[in-house]
């Protein structure tokens, strides 16, 4: 019944990957060409076309369920952009991961009334900045884009990889060093729990 199971199921995933290889190359050609269009220069030694093929085989390894990162500056020198751009990606991805936190929170802690969301603001503010520290160690730099603007400065985008498991493990450490010092985190420290270790959309 397992052979056969797998006879059955093996041209399907053959179409499937097929398909889904079909669509990836599109992508990629696409931004490929935006990319240009746009000016952008790749920072480093590589090609535009090599550095964005290997960003899409880091993203496309399921096994590691991973997404993007991308933090973006603008500057008036060349010097610091790149350092600008990567500290905001890390910045984008915490803020983000707060205002996950507390909109569920808002949904379901909040909605009865019983407790106040001022009782939460300085765990939410030191949420958001201990995620910001955690999440550094888990992303891993894919590569940067600089192109000069109209007026002389200097535009940035660098973009990170990161597995949804390893960043879930970042704001789990980050949730339990926010909660040491709020007795009213402390008691929803289970619910607090379950919602952020779930995946939430990026922008």
């Amino acid at each position: 019944m397992m052979l056969l199971a797998l006879v059955m199921i093996a041209p399907v995933y053959a179409d499937q990957t097929k398909t889904l290889n079909k669509e990836l190359e599109k992508e990629y050609k696409k931004k490929l060409k935006q990319y240009k269009k746009e000016k952008w220069n790749v920072v480093g030694s590589r090609t535009m076309e090599v550095a964005l093929l290997k960003h899409y085989e880091k993203l496309n390894d399921a096994a590691e369920d991973a997404h993007e990162i991308v933090g973006m500056s603008r500057t008036k020198t060349k010097n610091n952009g790149y350092q600008a751009a990567s500290n905001n990606a890390m910045i984008s991805y915490a803020s983000q991961a707060g205002s996950a936190l507390k909109g569920r929170a808002m949904t379901d802690i909040f909605a009865d009334g019983a407790n106040t969301e001022a009782e939460f603001d300085h765990f939410f503010s030191a949420y958001e900045r201990l995620v910001e520290k955690e999440i550094r160690g888990e992303m891993q730099e894919s590569f940067g884009l600089v192109r000069t603007l109209p007026d002389g400065t200097y535009e940035f985008e660098v973009f990170y990889v990161v597995s949804e498991s390893k960043a879930a493990k970042a704001r789990q450490r980050a949730l339990n060093n926010a909660m040491k010092d709020s007795e009213a985190a402390q008691k929803y420290a289970k619910e607090l729990s379950g919602y952020v270790n779930e995946a939430f959309p990026q922008m």
